[in-house]
């Protein structure tokens, strides 16, 4: 049997694929799986962002520990969604994957604490809603300039990018590991394993 929960290119990022059941009514879909998860995803907050088309939000994270886990999927229109490995001392530090999420197949991405997020709306609006393992907390929280050349993420030809100030003037993936705010690969993996850290995470296997 195929699972829905597959891993994406950079570790603690996963893709999940949900079986949808439509008939004439509709359809109905599972978007979260407690069972698919290695250990219980704790949800702090759900968050619902609506966007217009060419609405660039990211690339956030934050501190480690405690971090913040994310589950995301787009219920209405379509969204590039887009996870960057910003732990410093990574194998794949620097690195990003995207995949587009949309209210066809209602796909839904994980990412662990540690780990990058932004999204790209596609559609003339797009509503993303995600679940996260921490409240927010404005101090613990950062961000990296989603245009760093450096980064050279393959955002949507032809839509000029609508980005908050906070994000337009985030710095650089170099400048914010010179600036100490980029998570360590070490903390995020001794933070997986500890009893906080096991709270959420892919089954693996």
């Amino acid at each position: 049997m195929i699972r829905p929960m597959e891993p994406l290119d950079l570790a603690g990022a996963w893709l999940f694929s949900p079986r949808i059941h439509g008939d004439r009514r509709g359809a109905f879909l599972e978007w979260f799986r407690k069972d698919e998860l290695d250990r219980p995803m704790e949800v702090a907050q759900a968050n619902c962002s609506i966007s217009v088309r060419g609405t660039l939000r990211g690339v956030h994270f934050s501190d480690v520990p405690p971090g913040q886990a994310k589950y995301v999927t787009c219920v209405s229109g379509s969204v590039l969604d887009v996870v960057v490995d910003v732990r410093t001392g990574s194998p794949t530090f620097g690195r990003w994957v995207s995949v587009e999420l949309d209210d066809r197949e209602r796909r839904a991405v994980y990412l662990a604490e540690g780990l990058g997020h932004a999204f790209f709306a596609l559609s003339e609006s797009a509503t993303v809603m995600y679940l996260c393992s921490t409240p927010y907390a404005p101090l613990r929280e950062h961000g990296v300039n989603p245009l760093d050349p450096a980064l050279g993420i393959a955002w949507p030809a032809g839509v000029e990018p609508v980005l908050s100030a906070k994000d337009a003037a985030a710095p650089t993936l170099a400048q914010a590991a010179e600036q100490g705010l980029l998570p360590s690969y070490a903390d995020c993996l001794a933070h997986y394993a500890s009893p906080a850290g096991q709270q959420v995470g892919p089954r693996g296997g």
